[in-house]
């Protein structure tokens, strides 16, 4: 993995939403990502008042918490824990009589503005999230793209123009990398760099963009006598958008050179490159396990329209200067581009001595 990683600007100033077209909508009603209950961002919207929420330091986390006039809250309360229902449970509402609204949280930073609701269960006074954006094509691409190619799967559900996800737990990149990196040990640096290069690999076959430190988590797992590690995307806006390869690939981002120059200190470029044909392999094992759902979304993600012509002709043009295959010639959107790298992945998985370099 080289080491440079670049300065300058990767990605334009705003993504523009994309509304879900009628071929992913359908989509999403047969693979059961779709629901019927009346939760929606804009309603969420009209809150009354909120206060800032700070971490335990006492530091701005650029979240408020949100308050609504009583006749809106019951509501709203009731069907976000019907929605937690469906995510987590049969959605049968035979739970709902312990479940508790402690919090609904609005974030004030980034592009996406989310609503953060903290559910708990009245019997053990545990909790967990989940969270309200609005609906875009291309998180909804992304999310179903990262439940069939890694190694992890996600539940969302989509309600007209809202989309519903579950909330992925583990530490914030930039808080391993600040907090927590500096004190693991030889073997678990060399865990990580291994992880950081596989989740390099994944982002970059799968096209998904702007894997910043704090887009993504560090999941430590406690095994015997070692803590194991493993890197999962969080945030999948960026998916198939922008015109730099670039910007699929994490290690280009200035946020992630300490895991960058962890790579360069503790991994060889022979064992770069196994652990790259190993995640391509897996990748490959996958599409061929999940065939029909993912032709499925392939053929709406190539009818779709999820970025500008600019940015696709250069997208197209790097990935044929990149591979070498003559078939990101052919495409004729970002739908195909990403169709195109993953069957590229697809034909190659098995020969993992080619030369070719995705």
């Amino acid at each position: 993995m080289s080491q440079k990683v670049i300065e300058d600007k990767l990605l334009s100033n705003k993504k523009p939403n994309f509304p879900i077209a009628k071929s992913l909508a359908d989509y999403v009603k047969k693979y059961r990502r779709g629901t019927s209950i009346p939760v929606s961002y804009e309603d969420l919207l009209r809150f009354s008042g909120s206060i800032t929420v700070y971490d335990k330091n006492d530091e701005d986390t650029l979240w408020v918490r949100c308050y609504y006039p009583d006749h809106e809250r019951i509501h709203i309360d009731k069907n976000l824990k019907k929605i937690y229902d469906i995510l987590h449970s049969d959605g049968r509402d035979e739970t709902l009589d312990y479940l508790s609204v402690d919090a609904v949280d609005y974030c004030t930073f980034g592009n996406t503005k989310p609503f953060r609701i903290k559910i708990r269960n009245t019997l053990n006074d545990g909790f967990t999230y989940f969270y309200v954006k609005r609906a875009d094509a291309s998180r909804v691409y992304g999310l179903e793209l990262e439940h069939l190619l890694s190694p992890h799967r996600i539940n969302f559900l989509v309600y007209q123009d809202t989309l519903i996800e579950e909330h992925i737990a583990g530490i914030p990149g930039d808080e391993f990398i600040e907090d927590y990196m500096e004190s693991c040990d030889h073997q678990e640096l060399t865990q990580i760099a291994k992880e950081f290069v596989k989740f390099n690999e994944r982002c970059l076959i799968r096209l998904l963009g702007d894997m910043r430190a704090y887009n993504y988590v560090v999941i430590p797992t406690h095994d015997f006598d070692r803590v194991s590690y493993a890197i999962r995307a969080i945030d999948f806006d960026q998916q198939s958008y922008e015109g730099r390869l670039k910007v699929y690939r994490p290690q280009f981002f200035k946020e992630n050179l300490p895991m960058v120059m962890n790579v360069a200190e503790h991994l060889k470029n022979e064992s770069i490159e196994q652990y790259k044909k190993e995640e391509r392999s897996l990748i490959a094992k996958r599409l061929i396990n999940t065939q029909t759902r993912y032709r499925h979304l392939m053929k709406c993600m190539k009818a779709d329209y999820l970025s500008s012509p600019a940015k696709f002709k250069q997208l197209r043009r790097e990935l044929f200067d990149f591979t070498g295959d003559i078939k990101f010639r052919n495409c004729r959107n970002m739908g195909g581009l990403v169709s195109s790298a993953l069957e590229f992945v697809r034909r190659n998985y098995s020969d993992t001595s080619t030369k070719n370099r995705f």
